[in-house]
């Protein structure tokens, strides 16, 4: 593999601050400015998570899922090492190392969630600004109040 042109170094770095903007907004609950990062029609999978039916079409469906799942929660969410390539100079495709903590209101009985994993991510440039056009969420562990819940232990 060579490394980037100057051309490419520069949307690969705009890609890597879209995906900063999508863990700080995350993180804020700052949900307008966290629907920006995606394409509308996003295709978004998270069965690690929640099971074999957590597929979201379109960032309404999504947010309307994970704004009432967060309400309440501090979130910390750490992305690292990105493994981006350009498809074409209006695709992309990602890989991102990743880490998540989140402390649940105590009313919710969740505790405390701890996650390692990776994202895997297609981005679309349109109108000049990358979006995050599809993401698939893999997880390798998660633990809930220090007790490992995914992967399921036999």
């Amino acid at each position: 593999m060579t490394a980037p042109g100057p051309t490419e170094a520069h949307e690969i770095e705009a890609i890597k601050a879209l995906k900063a903007r999508y863990f700080r907004t995350l993180d804020q609950q700052d949900w307008e400015a966290h629907a920006e990062v995606f394409t509308p029609d996003v295709q978004i999978d998270v069965r690690d998570d929640a099971g074999a039916d957590a597929t979201y079409g379109g960032t309404e469906e999504y947010l309307a899922m994970l704004r009432p799942f967060l309400e309440g929660a501090l979130t910390v969410h750490h992305g690292h090492t990105p493994e981006i390539e350009l498809v074409d100079p209006d695709t992309a495709t990602g890989i991102w190392a990743m880490e998540d903590h989140i402390w649940f209101p105590e009313a919710t009985g969740f505790g405390k969630l701890w996650g390692s994993g990776w994202y895997e991510e297609q981005y679309r440039r349109g109108n000049g600004e990358w979006r995050i056009a599809s993401m698939r969420l893999r997880r390798q562990r998660v633990e809930m109040g220090g007790s490992q819940i995914f992967p399921r232990l036999t």
